[in-house]
């Protein structure tokens, strides 16, 4: 689709009146992204940001939007990003009747828009929770993430038909800027966590190969026997091999609390 079109999958009628341009600016969406990638270090702020900057740049004069972001983690819908306790607590009620205008935008992967809460068949009962709040229009986008990710932006406004087809033209452009940032965040974080589970792997490691050539001196036995003790050692004393090698350093070490007693 091109950048003034609305989604051809959208899964409630539009808001129209002839032809409308899409005059959005994201100059200054994509340099704030910018900086959320290079200064968020958790993928939590990072949501929470982009939440908070996405209502904030399609909020206009008299229609205030609030936005969440609703991620799929061991197939159950999490609210982990909110600009705000509106968006927070539609969220969370959504999420707890499992059904809703952004969960099915999520599964169906189509842009899910309804114009008055008040008089919305799908979803009865998640609408009628809806409808005691002060919300009183939603739309809900489906990122496209390119992995095994997914993650769905729920958009809140409090007036009814709040999201006007210009309106929706700026939220896919907003949400499609959005969704490549939390893609390069993503991936960063996975490179981040192979990283520390590298480290810590190699650790671990240096800490049982030290371990070992203290019970080879010992015992006066071969390396692979020494590595059976210790491996029999974690396993009578049910505690994970690192630890008792810890343990068995801290020992030599002058740490008379830890007990370090091996026979072949």
């Amino acid at each position: 689709m091109t950048e003034t079109q609305p989604s051809r999958y959208i899964n409630s009628p539009l808001p129209f009146a002839g032809p409308v341009e899409d005059h959005v600016d994201l100059t200054d969406f994509v340099e704030h992204l910018q900086d959320l990638l290079v200064e968020n270090a958790d993928i939590r702020e990072f949501l929470q940001d982009l939440a908070s900057l996405i209502a904030k740049k399609l909020t206009r004069n008299g229609n205030t939007i609030a936005c969440g972001v609703t991620v799929i983690r061991q197939k159950k819908p999490v609210a982990v990003a909110d600009s705000d306790t509106l968006a927070r607590k539609l969220d969370d009620i959504q999420n707890s009747f499992g059904d809703g205008p952004c969960l099915s935008a999520l599964r169906t992967r189509t842009i899910t828009h309804v114009p008055d809460v008040h008089d919305e068949d799908r979803w009865p009962e998640y609408m009628q929770a809806a409808a005691a709040t002060n919300v009183g229009s939603i739309l809900a986008f489906p990122m496209e993430l390119n992995s095994t990710a997914e993650a769905v932006v729920n958009l809140y406004s409090t007036r009814t038909h709040g999201f006007s087809h210009e309106d929706i033209l700026s939220a896919e452009r907003v949400t499609a800027t959005g969704a490549k940032a939390l893609h390069l965040a993503l991936k960063i974080a996975q490179l981040r966590d192979a990283r520390e589970n590298l480290t810590a792997a190699l650790e671990s490691r240096t800490t049982i190969d030290t371990t070992v050539g203290i019970i080879m001196a010992q015992n006066r036995c071969s390396r692979d026997a020494a590595f059976q003790i210790l491996v029999s050692a974690s396993s009578h004393r049910n505690i994970k091999l690192r630890v008792v090698a810890q343990g068995i350093i801290a020992h030599v070490a002058g740490d008379r609390k830890i007990s370090a007693a091996f026979e072949e």
